[in-house]
């Protein structure tokens, strides 16, 4: 991984707008998920990202938070059918993760960058 310049972007405005975590001007994803292999405008090499699950784990845990406490809402409140339920919040909770993971897979991808993670080694 090349070291970063001295001043560098918010790796919270890059990461969650997709861009390059060193110049903040280049494409981080090359179609949904899948990462570029380098950045068009600065050259950065991305095979050091590697979220791995990360993001998909935070994401089920926040959306399933948020959508399963408006599912029990309701049920106690209004006691609908079942298949309103399925209506109400497959969606919901379809759109929900799907919203949230490439903005988490870009943040984490920068986070990487800025605080130089790599993968851990044991000393012999």
């Amino acid at each position: 991984m090349t070291t970063p310049p001295a001043s560098l972007p918010s790796p919270y405005s890059t990461g969650l707008g997709g861009r390059c975590p060193r110049c903040g001007e280049g494409k981080l994803f090359d179609g949904y998920l899948k990462l570029r292999p380098r950045c068009a405008a600065c050259g950065l090499d991305y095979a050091f990202a590697d979220s791995a699950d990360g993001p998909a784990v935070f994401i089920m845990l926040v959306a399933g938070f948020f959508v399963l406490g408006l599912a029990l809402y309701v049920e106690i409140a209004y006691e609908p059918p079942i298949w309103l339920h399925l209506t109400l919040w497959l969606p919901l909770a379809l759109i929900t993760c799907l919203g949230l993971l490439r903005p988490m897979k870009g943040l984490a991808v920068a986070l990487q960058y800025v605080n130089r993670a790599q993968e851990g080694r044991i000393r012999k």
